[in-house]
């Protein structure tokens, strides 16, 4: 596993280049590379091409670390990896020296790269997104050399629940249980646990109501146009890594499907509440007093929304006006149990959520932190590696007083997934249970109106 950094350099540029170039870190200064510059005056060089291009920047490089597992890899192919590394995160268009110390026991390179394009003239964008393809593309070099990486399980759950790319809107409902998308995620979990074939797969996406479009990507619309008529690509980048037509197929054929995606609770159609119409106060409503030809049509419009007021109550079992209060009160008090219960889960969830956090973030550094256990008087390496080591001690007494520290994050993922389904549920049940009660509650006002206006007269 290669552990990554980056940080700026704003001043004595040359200091740094001279300590990564340290002839006793680098094996007699055998393993550094460069490109676009020579190594011995690259200060000057980045200089150089942040005048002329004009850059106002204030930071004169970025400082990227990357370490390697002690015993995992050999300087040579440390060194190589650092290279691949530069030439896909770089592309060629950043002036750069590149060197492996060996001192530390473990390998690590060091690259210095100018923060102005020589070729774009702009300068490098270092943010969440940037550092997490450097990352991404770490990662990939060291499975392409048969070196460690980062939890697999964790990159598909947070691949799954990460909120990047949504709007605001999108987030809140995804926190709710009703963001479209995940409603499709969900709908295609159930589909795939029915399904034996990729065919069966479409036909009950369809009776989900779904219309498909097949083409390069799978693509999902609802009937009930709840996303606003467009329709949703099967994408990685949409859906996330477990939805694209690839892997559907795949996920149809495991095993072991009915133990990670099976919820039989789960239904797909949504409850629209439509509010009732509202008696018209027929003693103190000004219009009704003024007006003859409001006052008729205020005594029919009250006739029917009576009328609509009993059949609803008929709906739900409700005979009399004594059936009414117990209704309601009934009503309330589930609709209370079910916002109980999702409140539950959502504290299991976060807790999982915790735990996952936890165990990658003790994972990702446990190389760094088994280093400095060993060696506590170092001061240099403390201070280089010092955000990791307090993330690690912070993880580890976070899940020392977690429930789920026996889990793996596989356990802990799946478990979030059958929670996040058993919540979609519940908070389809309270939305029917919220609107029952509403309709209850109207019903109940319309009905002491309308005796009261009746009893007047």
């Amino acid at each position: 596993m290669a552990v990554t950094k980056i940080h700026p350099i704003k001043k004595t540029l040359y200091l740094a280049l001279d300590y990564i170039m340290n002839e006793d870190k680098t094996d007699g200064k055998i393993l550094i590379s460069s490109f676009g510059c020579n190594p011995k005056t690259a200060h000057l060089e980045f200089e150089q091409t942040k005048r002329e291009c004009n850059s106002k920047a204030k930071i004169l490089a970025r400082h990227l670390i990357q370490a390697f597992a002690p015993g995992e890899t050999t300087p040579e192919q440390a060194h190589q990896i650092g290279l691949e590394l530069c030439e896909r995160v770089l592309q060629g268009k950043y002036e750069y020296v590149l060197t492996t110390h060996i001192d530390k026991g473990h390998l690590h390179n060091h690259i210095l790269f100018n923060n102005v394009s020589f070729e774009t003239g702009k300068a490098y964008q270092s943010n969440k997104r940037s550092y997490h393809q450097i990352r991404t593309v770490s990662d990939d070099l060291c499975r392409e050399n048969g070196l460690s990486v980062i939890d697999e399980n964790y990159k598909k759950f947070k691949s799954r629940y990460s909120t990047n790319g949504k709007s605001y809107m999108e987030y809140t409902e995804f926190k709710r249980g009703n963001s479209w998308k995940n409603m499709l995620q969900l709908a295609i979990d159930k589909a795939v646990l029915k399904a034996k074939t990729y065919e069966e797969f479409l036909k009950t996406m369809e009776e989900f109501g779904y219309e498909i479009k097949i083409g390069k990507y799978l693509s999902f619309r609802h009937k009930d146009k709840r996303d606003k008529g467009r329709f949703t690509r099967a994408k990685a980048s949409t859906l996330g890594e477990d939805y694209t037509k690839e892997r559907i197929k795949e996920r149809i054929e495991e095993p072991n499907k009915y133990q990670i995606y099976a919820n039989k609770k789960r239904h797909y159609e949504k409850c629209f509440y439509k509010k009732p119409d509202t008696i018209v106060d027929m003693k103190n409503n000004e219009k009704v007093k003024s007006s003859k030809g409001y006052e008729i049509w205020a005594g029919k419009h009250n006739m029917k929304t009576m009328a609509d007021a009993l059949n609803e109550m008929r709906n739900y079992g409700v005979n009399s006006y004594n059936e009414l209060d117990k209704k309601l009160q009934e009503t309330a008090s589930k609709r209370q149990d079910t916002l109980g219960k999702i409140k539950q889960i959502e504290s299991s969830m976060k807790e999982i959520y915790s735990a996952i956090e936890n165990k990658n973030t003790i994972s990702k550094n446990q190389l760094i932190y088994d280093m400095y256990r060993k060696d506590k008087e170092n001061k240099a390496f403390y201070e280089e590696y010092k955000p990791q080591i307090i993330a690690y001690e912070m993880a580890m007494k976070g899940i020392e007083n977690s429930k789920h520290k026996l889990l793996s994050i596989q356990n802990l993922s799946d478990k979030y997934m059958l929670l996040e389904q058993e919540k979609a549920t519940l908070m389809e049940k309270y939305s029917s249970q919220n609107s029952m009660l509403h309709s209850l509650q109207q019903a109940k006002k319309n009905t002491d109106l309308y005796l009261d206006n009746h009893l007047e007269k």
